[in-house]
């Protein structure tokens, strides 16, 4: 790959096959098996390190886990995240505002450690609150009274509880989309599971009774927009059926410690299962309205899918667009990491992982080293409460040492899988949810 210009990706996404001649040496018109049957398997065998036990089972056009990463990360490499009691191994995808993402093998706890949870900010973080008890909150609108409580009072008023639940960026996966969406390139780490303390919305809602009219919520926290502060940066909100779902929580502790300010303390709500973006932080309002909510990330193409399939990269019409609401299926590999080096003597690989799907459950877990051409369900640990991601093993054969490929495919309830590649595409990149793959080498 010495002097081009153009990344792998790109190459592969342009022309599969004078990709394979750019990169391992394929001469053109020569067909994938006869490349993989000669010196285009040697190539690709050096460039990945190893012997590919696997190698006919490989799809034409397939860039290898091994070089894929090339992809999401800059030229000059992933930048880590340098942040106050957060992991150093979190990669930061932007830095104003703030956003910084997992790596899959750092999400190997059944419960996210606050240190390694992902951060998501829409502007500046704004500074710590000095008395978090006396912190106000407000529900307003289509309600039977006005209720304006503190946290102090919400604490001692209502019922506590602690779920662990997923929390997950809308854009998750957006960097797997061709050509590339905008936004912040997450690969799969916008996400994390969490446990939560703090009281049910749905307590709250009712507290201030809901009139008939109520149609949808519009929450909002203190933080503003970059261009003007005194505008809110992100104000989205839920249908009332999802608002008082009986797992959304207004919470004030992570983990059993008090909620820190990067993740939106003191005090945020929680509505899982939906982009993260609902899921507003240092909450001060949720208005009840009596139509749809029409704040700063609502409406457009901001946090909303195409209805009809669109063309790659083309114009979007507003009217085949809805709200991104329930998350998609997906699953994740967190042991081993990819690009893990192996004993040559090694036979049988352990793994480890997690799938979670939005307002759905999952079915079932598959994982395969062969490229997809042979499949084998992995043993799935029961959930916690609703809501909680599930946590999967698995234990795999491998014929001899070189270069395999893990893949996980997670199923939902429904009986829809991840796919191969992330489809429906649009212009901000929400939805993509393709199999999570990662590289080995043995010996």
């Amino acid at each position: 790959m010495a002097g081009t210009e153009r990344s792998i990706d790109e190459l592969y996404q342009d022309d599969p096959e004078r990709a394979d001649a750019a990169v391992f040496g394929r001469k053109t018109g020569v067909d994938r098996r006869g490349f993989l049957g000669g010196s285009g398997l040697a190539a690709m065998s050096a460039a990945v390190g190893g012997a590919i036990p696997f190698a006919a089972n490989i799809p034409g056009g397939l860039i290898p886990a091994a070089l894929a990463q090339e992809k999401a990360a800059p030229a000059k490499g992933p930048q880590y995240l340098k942040f106050p009691d957060k992991h150093e191994g979190l990669v930061v995808l932007g830095d104003r505002p703030l956003v910084a993402e997992t790596p899959e093998s750092l999400l190997d706890d059944d419960t996210t450690p606050t240190n390694k949870f992902f951060i998501r900010n829409n502007a500046n973080a704004p500074d710590p609150a000095k008395d978090p008890d006396s912190w106000k909150l407000t529900i307003d609108g289509e309600v039977n009274q006005k209720l304006e409580i503190t946290l102090g009072e919400l604490k001692k008023r209502f019922r506590p509880v602690t779920r662990r639940l997923v929390l997950e960026c809308g854009g998750n996966g957006r960097s797997f989309f061709t050509p590339t969406a905008r936004g912040n390139q997450w690969t799969n780490g916008g996400a994390g599971c969490a446990e939560w303390t703090g009281v049910r919305l749905a307590d709250v809602i009712r507290a201030a009774g809901l009139k008939g009219s109520a149609v949808f919520t519009g929450h909002y926290g203190i933080d503003g927009s970059l261009s003007d502060p005194n505008r809110p940066a992100l104000s989205r909100g839920v249908p009332i059926r999802k608002a008082i779902d009986q797992n959304n929580l207004i919470v004030w502790a992570m983990n059993g410690e008090p909620l820190t300010n990067i993740h939106g303390g003191p005090v945020r709500l929680i509505i899982p299962g939906w982009p993260g973006s609902v899921s507003a932080k240092w909450l001060t309002r949720i208005w009840v309205r009596d139509k749809v909510h029409d704040g700063p990330g609502m409406g457009g193409t901001s946090y909303r899918v195409a209805i009809k399939p669109m063309i790659p990269g083309g114009k979007p019409d507003p009217n085949n667009f809805r709200d991104l609401e329930s998350m998609p299926v997906r699953s994740i590999i967190t042991s081993p990491a990819n690009g893990t080096k192996l004993g040559a003597d090694v036979r049988e690989l352990n793994l480890r992982g997690a799938a979670w799907d939005g307002d759905l459950s999952i079915r079932r877990v598959d994982v395969s080293v062969d490229y997809g051409a042979t499949w084998r369900p992995a043993q799935l640990q029961q959930a916690k409460n609703r809501y909680d991601w599930r946590r999967w093993t698995a234990r795999v054969r491998v014929p001899s040492e070189g270069y395999y490929e893990i893949w996980t495919r997670a199923t939902d309830q429904r009986g829809t899988m991840q796919p191969h590649v992330a489809g429906n595409w649009n212009p901000q990149g929400y939805g993509a949810n393709p199999m999570h793959r990662i590289a080995v080498l043995i010996g």
